[in-house]
């Protein structure tokens, strides 16, 4: 189980996500959103944590641009948020070392069905977040757990699910044993005001994630 900590906004909250035992760090590199940062705001933040993997969230972004700001900011995972092109997507993911996670927004589990069968083998990771007109993410939304983990099987072995979208330490534990993801991230739910990270929010959230059982379905592919 591996848990990233997004929408960072400030380097003391990104020291403290890594100190709590955060696999992964994210900041928002897409224009507009509320928790967007610069890429010389980006860089400090992730100056502080040497230690993990970087990820930088980007939706529908120029090709170039994304491929340039990944290798200025040392990103580890490009992580696409909009409707980006299958294209688009295979020449960012071939341009680095990165790996490139595609979220999805299901709102049924077929949707999620389709989205998985599209990206197989396209991405190294499917993303599934929760459906919203406000925004594409960090808006606490979630998607039908029960629909999505019905199909958990669609994601093979060598692409990683990362489950988003509405967690908190109050339930994490749960989408844990219900969806057997790789990966958790956690944004908004651990912040106790817009942009600002909650240190004991972050340290439950990780415990929570970690001290969680797996689910049975998961434990019978890997185990």
């Amino acid at each position: 189980m591996r848990i990233k900590i997004c929408g960072l906004c400030r380097p003391e909250d990104a020291r403290m996500a890594v100190e709590a035992g955060a696999d992964y760090v994210g900041v928002i590199l897409a224009p507009g959103g509320p928790r967007t940062r610069s890429e010389s705001s980006a860089a400090a933040i992730l100056r502080a944590t040497p230690a993990v993997a970087r990820v930088g969230v980007f939706v529908d972004p120029d090709p170039d641009i994304a491929i340039g700001l990944a290798e200025r900011l040392g990103l580890a995972v490009i992580q696409l948020h909009g409707d980006e092109r299958t294209g688009a997507v295979a020449r960012i993911r071939a341009a680095g070392p990165w790996r490139v996670w595609k979220a999805v927004r299901p709102r049924t589990g077929r949707e999620f069905a389709t989205s998985v069968a599209r990206w197989a083998g396209r991405v190294d990771g499917i993303l599934v977040d929760g459906f919203s007109d406000a925004a594409r993410g960090g808006t606490g939304a979630r998607f039908p757990w029960d629909e999505v983990a019905a199909r958990r099987g669609a994601v093979d072995d060598t692409t990683d699910l990362i489950v988003a979208g509405g967690l908190s330490p109050d339930n994490v534990a749960l989408a844990v044993e219900r969806l057997g993801p790789d990966v958790v991230d956690v944004s908004s739910g651990v912040e106790v005001e817009r942009c600002v990270k909650s240190a004991e929010r972050v340290r439950s959230f990780i415990e929570a994630a970690r001290n969680a059982p797996p689910s049975t379905e998961e434990a019978g592919m890997h185990g």
